[in-house]
């Protein structure tokens, strides 16, 4: 039993609020626990400089993260002139799993920029942002392909992630703050909805694992991103 009573295998309690904020194309909060992430989608009719001008263009997707400065426990001072590496390297990580997501060729020349703003950090900021970012993007969409403007198959695959380690010798699914500190390895898995592996972040903390060590870990991130892909689903069901 762990800290917070979850058995090793267990997710913290997720909620995906949909339509969190008014005028963003798509909006979400994104509640992992103790972790709370704001996803908000923007759609503007304009592609990046190196994509304008091609024959054939396609649209972007891309991805900012930034964490407020007191989503944790002590005050961080906000990024204003540039964002530090971690931020910089969090963001490419999302923007890449979510264009995973889409189907750019489909999308026109459009770039959907997805905004991840932590209001409140516990562990697992960058996969709760990856979840709810696909929700978001979901929601941004839907309105282009109810009108016709875009084919439904512009959203071409569920994109979930979730964090996974070794802690005290117990391989452990969606770890708090205390725990992820802590832990002897330590992975993030973007996974989509049918199983197949996105990217895979890990390290060994203190000393090297073995493989099989590994493959615990992808099988149990793989069981919680199947919770996730159904809260997700569950979210984009209108009441």
């Amino acid at each position: 039993m762990r800290q917070d009573g979850r058995s090793p295998n267990q997710l913290r309690p997720i909620h995906f609020i949909p339509n969190y904020t008014k005028w963003a194309e798509g909006s979400v909060l994104a509640q992992f626990g103790d972790t709370h992430v704001l996803c908000n989608v923007s759609i503007e009719d304009t592609l990046p400089g190196w994509l304008r001008g091609r024959e054939n263009p396609h649209g972007w997707l891309t991805a900012e993260y930034a964490m407020l400065p007191r989503s944790t426990t002590t005050r961080t001072a906000r990024e204003q002139r540039w964002p530090k590496g971690r931020t910089q390297e969090i963001s490419r990580l999302i923007g890449r799993s979510l264009r995973m997501a889409v189907d750019l060729s489909l999308l026109g020349e459009r770039t959907l920029t997805v905004d991840c703003d932590v209001l409140q950090a516990d562990g697992g900021t960058r996969t709760a942002a990856i979840c709810g970012g696909w929700v978001a993007v979901n929601l941004a969409l839907r309105p282009f392909i109810a009108s016709g403007d875009l084919p439904e198959s512009v959203l071409q695959r569920q994109v979930a992630a979730v964090s996974v380690g070794i802690v005290d010798g117990v391989a452990l699914l969606d770890l708090p703050y205390h725990e992820d500190s802590t832990a002897e390895v330590d992975l993030n898995v973007v996974m989509t909805a049918v199983g197949d592996l996105i990217e895979v972040q890990g390290t060994a903390e203190r000393a090297p694992f073995p493989r099989a060590q590994l493959d615990t870990l992808l099988d149990l991130a793989a069981s919680g991103i199947q919770t996730l892909a159904a809260k997700q689903r569950e979210a984009l069901t209108p009441v």
